[in-house]
């Protein structure tokens, strides 16, 4: 019995290449949990569609899809001096560095990328620190520029990536390749006329392999129902049932990722006001799951256990059987699929 994502795999791929004519020159992203696919899988896709380069995140990623990706592997997390890199297939490996001492330090004939310090200020060069970069013997095959993806500024994105291609090229430093991140297909063509010599590829991969909701359905087995009575009391805690119903024990916990959410920014009253709404019911044991059953969100019976959850159906609806897949809606970048499944549409 397992958790798993169904994929309609012509819907899915025909949005990839919809990307790639969008996005000219696109970078596959794979890393992570490989946005619920794993980074496997997501590396045979990216060769399928004749990418020459994937970006991972790290050097174990690296060595983990380069046999099933032929191209080259750019390491988005950035070098650092000392660094261990055994298992790195020879030849095909761009390293990112974001400082000087890390770009002195590399073996001769390093492949390097070079990531600048933009608005995000999370780590790279400065506009200051592209006259004295020790390229030395590493082969340096472009810049990189990671970008914020909100803007409450006003801020235009192609002016920053604008300051900072004619800052490197003042620096005497080439400026034929520049990669970006966050950055919309209208913002990249505006730069493609700006620097008609340059070319600007996009790293892209929630929006690549997750753009098209409707193509990726998850879904999760139900193991057991047990019929409780209002009153009765169940579970670790022996919490009381507050009504006649069921409780319903599914595939999908913790280790899987269900119940658990990464922090965000909310915007606006409204989304205010529904956080402060569950953040109360919260308090009195009472959290909706991300299951569903005829069309109807379950609770949370109690919280999630290691592999399976347990939910509350009430009384006054059919329970499922079985062996029946409940639909879920669970955020792919941090759930941890038991299995990924190809299905015609």
């Amino acid at each position: 019995m397992t958790l798993s994502m169904y994929v309609d795999a012509t819907r899915w791929r025909a949005h990839q290449r919809a990307m790639l004519a969008e996005f000219p020159g696109l970078v596959p992203v794979a890393k992570g949990n490989g946005y619920g696919f794993g980074n496997v899988r997501l590396a045979a896709e990216a060769a399928g569609l004749g990418s020459p380069v994937l970006a991972v995140g790290t050097v174990r990623e690296a060595v983990e899809v380069a046999g099933a990706f032929p191209g080259d592997l750019l390491v988005l997390t950035p070098y650092r001096v000392g660094e261990e890199e055994s298992g790195l297939p020879a030849g095909r490996v761009v390293r990112t560095v974001a400082h000087s001492e890390a770009l002195a330090s590399v073996a001769p004939g390093t492949r390097v990328v070079v990531e600048c310090m933009t608005s995000m200020r999370r780590h790279g060069v400065s506009r200051a620190d592209l006259g004295r970069l020790p390229v030395g013997q590493a082969v340096l095959e472009g810049f990189a520029l990671h970008l914020p993806l909100d803007r409450p500024d006003g801020s235009d994105p192609v002016a920053e990536v604008s300051e900072w291609v004619r800052a490197i090229a003042a620096a005497g430093l080439p400026t034929a390749t520049v990669y970006l991140s966050h950055l919309g297909a209208r913002d990249v063509a505006r730069l493609a006329g700006l620097f008609p010599a340059t070319v600007f590829r996009s790293r892209i991969g929630t929006r690549l392999w997750l753009g098209d909701v409707e193509a990726l359905s998850s879904r999760a087995t139900v193991l057991d129902v047990t019929p409780v009575a209002r009153g009765d009391r169940y579970g670790y805690r022996q919490h009381k049932a507050p009504s006649d119903g069921h409780l319903l024990v599914v595939t999908g916990g913790t280790a899987h990722g269900v119940g658990l959410e990464a922090p965000k920014y909310v915007h606006g009253m409204v989304p205010r006001a529904k956080g402060l709404a569950r953040a109360g019911l919260a308090t009195v044991n009472r959290t909706l799951s991300p299951y569903s059953w005829q069309g109807r969100q379950l609770w949370f019976a109690e919280p999630p256990h290691m592999q399976v959850s347990i939910l509350f159906l009430p009384g006054d609806s059919k329970p499922p059987a079985v062996g029946d897949e409940l639909p879920l809606a669970v955020r792919h970048t941090t759930t941890h699929f038991d299995r990924v499944e190809d299905r015609p549409a």
